[in-house]
């Protein structure tokens, strides 16, 4: 291997080291604020909101470094496409932690009021969600295509989950007009659980762009 190309690999996994300590706290950002959703503990979602600059600073300065790898190493075909990613990737991790901050919010701004109803399909689909961001973090460090492609299909269970939560608020709205703000804002909390799943989906769609050049994602 030439000095060159020692080199660009260094950088460049310095730049999936970066997409993953990314991800670490996106991941920890939705597991405070579903944990501050169940509590409904009002400091630690401030606490999200909070942390959520530093999210959003380390998008910016991770993508300055993508760019400069370019610049700098001028890389080719899978090589580039590997970098391209990291731009792609990097949004969608950021858009999660908007989710997360949108959780949050929801207990802020609604922690005076009783609950509504025990919460258990909520927390199922931060769990499934979690699980799938970090395992397609692990697939884009490995480009393993086939982890990339069994975890699209997780998002169905996200999917299907937010269809039953969103099936049960609606009786509660349909037998009481009371609870309608308040079944409103718990489905948009799912709403954003569910945003997570496909997030995670594009980050696997990246994936396999970069191990293969294809655009979309095997039927």
């Amino acid at each position: 291997m030439t000095a060159v190309r020692q080199l660009f690999q260094y950088e460049l996994d310095a730049l999936r080291e970066r997409v993953v300590t990314m991800g670490s706290m996106v991941d920890k950002a939705l597991a405070r604020a579903v944990d501050a959703l169940r509590t409904l503990d009002v400091n630690l979602a401030r606490e999200v909101v909070k942390n959520d600059l530093d999210i959003n600073r380390y998008r910016w300065e991770t993508e300055d470094e993508a760019t400069r790898v370019i610049a700098t190493q001028a890389p080719l075909a899978g090589d580039l496409r590997a970098v391209i990613s990291v731009f792609s990737i990097v949004t969608d991790l950021e858009r999660m932690g908007d989710h997360a901050v949108s959780i949050a919010r929801y207990v802020i701004d609604t922690a005076a009021e009783p609950p509504l109803k025990k919460l258990v399909d909520l927390p199922r689909m931060a769990e499934i969600g979690r699980e799938m961001l970090r395992d397609s973090l692990a697939a884009f460090v490995q480009g393993d295509v086939d982890a990339a492609n069994r975890i699209i299909t997780r998002d169905d269970e996200v999917d299907a989950l937010f269809e039953q939560v969103s099936r049960e608020l609606l009786t509660y709205m349909l037998a009481d007009p009371m609870t309608i703000d308040r079944a409103t804002r718990l489905i948009a909390v799912g709403h954003n659980l569910e945003r997570v799943g496909d997030r995670v989906e594009n980050i696997c769609e990246r994936v396999i762009y970069a191990a293969t050049g294809a655009v979309e994602t095997p039927a």
